[in-house]
């Protein structure tokens, strides 16, 4: 497996001096957002569809440091009530789709989306309870009328580009555990999978060591981001997992997004890497740092640090032994 990060977090840099960064870092690999969520700091999506040069100019000094793009990432909300957003979520992953076919780029990293409750809803609904029944309902309409025929369309020209979609696994959002990831890619295809991230399995009760044997039998991660989660049972007695306080409420939620190894240890850590090589995955671990209680430098370096000392890198010997 390789090392690498999802590039958002340096947003404040140039593109070269990013990669300069991260090379000196000791990793890997680069993760880049496209737009949307994540925006485009690091990548002039028009730009570089428009003309080979400036993919030529894009790529070589990504080549020169021996770095690889892991994924383009463009979170957002294709099925969303507000027309201009799904828009712009729809048109830039068809465009990054389309450039990272281009710059044999393996995998889209994004979210499945949310529709809203009817036809002509004026905000998204997440339902999660099934009772009253009109949220089973609501549900029943969100899957069969705009996420199943959205990702068969999506997915289809995923695959005729030769990209994988990598599905966040993320709160608020249709597809945010294991069995509607499988779910859904039983209904469209093997185009989507799962962009697995850690830090959304703990707070929903999910063990990632078990999501990554379930997801991995069916060959459905494609990416993986690093990312740690704090739960503090206190706040969870007071306020349950759906906690709706800011994430800046850090004293106060239930949960918070941790540096890795500042939410679960190192052990628990080195069982996803060692599931992942035992269950098939050889791609990138991509550092990502939404943590609230360090600087940008201190939480990469700490998830840098932890992660090199139990990431699988080599490929395993012959069993002399036996």
């Amino acid at each position: 497996m390789k090392l690498g990060v999802f590039t958002t977090l340096f947003s404040h840099m140039e593109f070269e001096e990013m990669l300069d960064y991260v090379q000196a870092a000791g990793l890997n690999a680069v993760e880049i957002g496209t737009g949307c969520y994540p925006g485009g700091s690091h990548c002039n999506l028009d730009l570089l569809l428009e003309s080979e040069q400036a993919r030529s100019t894009y790529i070589e000094p990504v080549q020169k440091r021996d770095l690889i793009i892991s994924a383009f990432s463009c979170h957002g909300n294709p099925l969303s009530p507000d027309t201009a957003f799904a828009k712009e979520s729809h048109e830039t992953l068809l465009k990054t789709i389309q450039l990272a076919s281009l710059l044999d780029v393996p995998v889209v990293n994004c979210f499945s989306g949310v529709a809203g409750d009817h036809e002509n809803a004026k905000y998204p609904n997440w339902p999660v309870a099934p009772w009253p029944n009109e949220y089973n309902d609501i549900l029943k309409w969100q899957w069969e009328e705009k996420l199943i025929p959205y990702w068969k369309q999506v997915g289809e020209f995923a695959k005729e580009h030769g990209v994988k979609i990598g599905l966040e696994l993320h709160g608020g959002f249709l597809v945010h555990t294991p069995y509607t990831l499988l779910k859904l890619r039983e209904e469209t295809c093997n185009a989507i999978g799962a962009n697995l991230d850690p830090s959304h399995l703990w707070w929903q009760g999910i063990d990632p060591v078990a999501a990554i044997k379930l997801l991995m039998k069916e060959n459905a991660i494609y990416h993986f981001h690093a990312k740690d989660t704090y739960i503090d049972q206190e706040n969870v007695n007071m306020y349950g997992l759906t906690d709706m306080q800011p994430y800046g409420k850090v004293k106060t939620r239930s949960w918070t997004f941790r540096s890795v190894g500042c939410g679960h240890s190192l052990e628990e850590w080195a069982q996803m890497m060692s599931a992942l090589r035992t269950y098939g995955y050889d791609y990138v671990v991509s550092i990502e740092h939404e943590d609230p209680l360090m600087s940008i430098q201190e939480g990469f370096k700490r998830a840098t640090k932890n992660l090199q000392s139990i990431l699988i890198e080599e490929n395993p010997s012959q069993m002399w032994w036996v």
